[in-house]
């Protein structure tokens, strides 16, 4: 009985793992987010700093904001839009535990991201930001490989 046990355990822990987020790395992925991104104000504060980040390093994606006054990222409309990306950022995280819900949810930014010329190197550079500033928030707690994987993830539902 014990084996039989052991054994649809260890099914249920290879499913779990199999898209590539698992159960445990979902809850360290929600949890440090919520640390990092903050609250109130911060949140504006974090999303100006994902962009400030992605501009320096890849200044040709500052073009995909001219709509948004991507020229001055202390503007209200481009904090208004950065505070929108880090929002929708926030809602996603917050659906990693509800599968239905969150590739309802992906497919959805899929379409929208499409229509502006986002490409799947934009989000892999946008995830580069992110796995900068997370851990200079909430330190040596940062879980790379959960992020890592969770994100990946994540880009492959909206660029596929």
């Amino acid at each position: 009985m014990k084996l039989v046990l052991a054994v649809v355990l260890s099914m249920c822990v290879a499913y779990a793992a199999a898209d590539g987020c698992d159960l445990l790395q979902r809850f360290k992925v929600k949890h440090q987010w919520g640390e990092a991104f903050g609250f109130g104000h911060q949140r504006v504060e974090f999303g100006v700093k994902v962009f400030q980040g992605l501009f320096h390093d890849h200044p040709e994606t500052r073009a995909l904001f001219t709509r948004v006054n991507g020229a001055n990222i202390y503007s209200a409309d481009f904090k208004a839009h950065a505070d929108r990306v880090v929002g929708g950022l926030d809602i996603v995280i917050g659906l990693l535990d509800d599968k239905e819900a969150l590739a309802a949810h992906l497919s959805h930014l899929k379409d929208q991201h499409k229509e502006r010329g986002v490409t799947a190197d934009n989000f892999v550079w946008l995830g580069e930001e992110l796995f900068d500033l997370i851990p200079k928030a909430i330190g040596t707690k940062f879980d790379f490989a959960a992020w890592n994987d969770c994100y990946k993830n994540l880009v492959a539902n909206l660029t596929s």
